[in-house]
C-alpha cells in the first residue's frame, strides 16, 4: 500500500514501505488496534510506560550505519565490534551526509561500535557540535551467535536458531532474551536523548536498536521486531512536541527508513523481500507550513508550490497501480489525493476507446487497521493514505500523529 501523510518538510516525500509478517501490513505506526503489550512492555502497575515530559519541541533523526564487512559476508554481528565499513558502506554514509547537509543538529548520539561510529563521523563531517558515544545504542546482544555465518548458526544451534528466525521476542540464548533486553535498552536511550537540551538530535546506530527506538516511541511491543526494518544508512525521523497539560509528549513518526534509492522501486526492504508495501507521501506545501507546529489542527489549502509538488508526486507514481486512496478530510490531503487519483485513472487510458480505471478516494476521520485488511491484498496493487495530522492512537496520554 501507499500512504500520503503530512509532514513539516517543505515538499512531498515518498515514505518507504515496511515488510511485515503473519499477514499483517503496517507502516509508520499505522496499526492502532494492538494486542495487549507483553509483560516487558508495561510498568509494575500494569500501565504502559510513559515518555518523560519535555520543555520544547524536539526532532530526533535515526540513521543506521553503512554496510559493514560482516554485513557483506552474511555474518551475525550483534554487539560484536570486529567489522568495519566496506567501501560501499563509506559511500552510503557519504550519501547520508549529503541528504542531511541542510539539517541543523545540536548533538550526535552514536553507538560506540566501530561501524556505527565511523558512519557518524562521516555524516558529522566538519560540524563542531558534540558527539556522544552511548553504550546503550550498541546493536542487539546475541551472545554465542555473534561471529557465526548464518548457516553455521543453523547447523550449530538448530532449534534455538529456528526460534530466533520465527519467534525472536521469545528467543533465549545463554540465559538471555536478546529482543526483550533490547527493548528495555531502547527505553533507557530515549530517557537520555530526550533529557538533552538539543532541539535537533542525530542518532547513528544499528538496524535492531533503531527498530526498537521507533517501536518504543510508538508504544509497540517486541512482537514488532523485524517489522520496522532499517536499511544501511536508512533514515527515520521522530518529532516530539510537548503537550499543554504536561506529561508525555506527542510523538510523530515523520519518516521511516528513507534511503537515497527510489522508495517505489520493486525489491527488498533492509535486504528482505517485500511483497506488499505501504508508502507514506507528504502532501505539498500549504499556506501555513510550520516546522514546530506540525501537530496543529489548522486546515489550510496548498499554495502554488504545493500544487506543483502534488502533480510531481502523481507523476512519480505513474508506473504503479495505486488503489485505494484513503485520506483525512483536510483540504491539502484531499486535493493531493484527487491529483494522484486523476493521474492514475488516466495512465491506463491513452486510447480513444479505453475505459478509465476507477481509483477509489475515501475520506476518514480516524484510521482503523481493519481498513488495511480490505485493500492491498494483490501483489501488484498499492493503496494511498493521505493524511494531515491524523490522530492514529491514544494511550496513556500519548497521541501519535501520522
Amino acid at each position: 500500500m501507499l500512504a500520503l501523510a503530512s509532514s513539516p518538510s517543505s515538499s512531498p516525500v515518498i515514505r518507504l514501505g515496511i515488510r511485515t509478517r503473519l499477514g499483517i501490513r503496517a507502516s509508520s505506526g499505522l496499526t492502532v488496534r494492538r494486542r495487549p503489550p507483553p509483560s516487558d512492555e508495561v510498568g509494575v502497575d500494569g500501565e504502559r510506560l510513559a515518555f518523560p515530559e519535555i520543555g520544547a519541541a524536539k526532532r530526533v533523526v535515526l540513521v543506521r550505519h553503512g554496510q559493514s564487512t560482516w554485513n557483506e559476508e552474511g555474518r551475525i554481528q550483534g554487539s560484536s565490534d570486529h567489522s568495519v565499513l566496506t567501501t560501499k558502506g563509506e559511500a552510503q554514509a557519504e550519501t547520508s551526509r549529503q541528504m542531511l547537509l541542510s539539517d541543523t543538529f545540536d548533538v550526535c548520539f552514536t553507538s560506540p561500535l566501530i561501524r556505527s561510529k565511523r558512519t557518524a563521523e562521516i555524516i558529522w563531517d566538519a560540524r563542531m557540535e558534540e558527539m556522544i558515544p552511548e553504550s546503550d545504542l550498541r546493536e542487539i546482544d546475541l551472545y554465542s551467535f555473534q561471529g557465526l555465518l548464518k548457516h553455521e548458526g543453523k547447523a550449530r544451534y538448530g532449534d534455538a536458531f529456528q526460534q530466533w528466525q520465527i519467534d525472536a521476542p521469545n528467543f533465549n540464548i545463554d540465559g538471555h532474551y536478546p529482543v526483550r533486553e533490547l527493548w528495555a535498552r531502547a527505553k533507557t536511550c530515549w530517557g537520555k536523548i530526550l533529557a538533552h537540551d538539543g532541539k535537533s538530535v542525530l542518532v547513528v546506530a544499528h538496524n535492531a536498536v533503531n527498530q526498537a527506538l521507533v517501536a518504543t516511541a510508538m508504544g509497540l511491543g517486541t512482537e514488532y521486531f523485524r517489522i520496522l526494518l532499517q536499511s544501511n544508512c536508512g533514515v527515520s525521523v521522530l518529532d516530539f512536541t510537548p503537550t499543554p497539560e504536561g506529561g508525555s509528549p506527542k510523538i510523530c513518526l515523520n519518516r521511516l527508513n528513507q534511503t537515497p534509492n527510489s522508495p517505489i522501486a520493486a525489491g527488498a526492504s533492509a535486504g528482505r523481500k517485500a511483497r506488499n508495501r505501504i508508502i507514506l507521501v507528504c502532501h505539498g506545501t500549504t499556506q501555513s507550513n510550520d516546522e514546530v507546529s506540525f501537530s496543529s489542527a489548522v486546515d489550510k489549502p496548498m499554495n502554488m508550490l504545493g500544487i506543483i509538488q502534488s502533480q510531481k508526486t502523481a507523476e512519480l507514481l505513474l508506473d504503479l497501480k495505486v488503489n485505494p486512496i484513503i485520506c483525512t478530510p483536510s483540504i491539502a490531503s484531499i486535493d493531493t489525493s484527487m491529483t494522484i487519483s486523476k493521474v492514475q485513472e488516466a495512465a491506463d487510458c491513452l486510447g480513444a476507446d479505453c475505459i478509465p480505471r476507477y481509483v477509489e478516494v475515501k475520506k476518514m476521520e480516524a484510521f482503523a487497521f481493519d481498513t488495511y485488511k480490505k485493500y492491498g491484498t494483490k501483489e501488484a496493487e498499492l493503496g494511498i493514505h493521505c493524511c494531515k495530522n491524523w490522530p492514529m492512537s491514544q494511550s496513556q496520554g500519548r497521541t501519535w500523529w501520522l
